[in-house]
């Protein structure tokens, strides 16, 4: 049903709005430039599909798959991802707004260059994934693992990290990033020692 509402869209209007589609499993498919607007997709499975310059308005991911997809260029407003799984996808020059990421994975996945804008994450896996150049406008950040992520030329200015995991982060060697972040005390002490070569016994 959902590969058809989508082939059909694309010799259309590319815009596909109030449905649900839920346990589908769609591969190799050309999603690209279609629009989504209070759109369901429940417990779903994409395989190497091709989401370029997508757009979501107020639709929901959940309990998905769409690892190592391609977004890149998409546009979210209003929307959730929810206990999904996106490792290896990539968002690079992506923009959400007012949208929620929670409970899922993203390791590995590349958010280069993209804005992320008054959106909330909570419970996510963001491990060595690609967080460089991102412009990062008010987010709301809860147990979220940076683990090795790369936060090259993203300021952190504000940003509160204090409740996540930002263990061996990739910054420059000046830490122009870091400038201004808010941490917790064991961060800060981490984070000095490991930049100012301390060690601590």
């Amino acid at each position: 049903m959902l590969e058809s509402k989508i082939i059909a869209a694309q010799s259309d209007d590319n815009f596909i709005e109030r449905m649900r589609f839920e346990s589908e499993i769609i591969s190799d498919l050309d999603i690209a430039r279609i629009d989504f607007e209070s759109v369901e997709f429940i417990q779903c499975q994409f395989n190497k599909c091709d989401f370029s310059k997508t757009s979501f308005y107020n639709s929901v991911f959940d309990n998905c798959n769409f690892a190592n997809c391609i977004f890149i260029g998409s546009y979210w407003k209003g929307s959730k991802v929810l206990t999904c799984k996106g490792d290896g996808s990539n968002f690079s020059k992506s923009h959400m707004k007012e949208t929620s990421l929670a409970d899922s994975s993203f390791r590995y996945a590349n958010f280069s260059s993209s804005v992320l804008e008054n959106c909330a994450i909570h419970g996510c896996n963001f491990m060595e994934a690609l967080l460089s150049e991102i412009r990062l406008k008010k987010p709301t950040l809860k147990e979220v693992n940076f683990t090795g992520a790369d936060f090259f030329k993203t300021s952190l200015k504000d940003i509160d990290l204090s409740d996540c995991i930002i263990d061996g982060m990739i910054v420059s060697d000046i830490c122009n990033e870091l400038r201004g972040a808010i941490v917790n005390a064991w961060q800060a002490t981490e984070l000095a020692a490991r930049f100012l070569g301390i060690k601590i016994v």
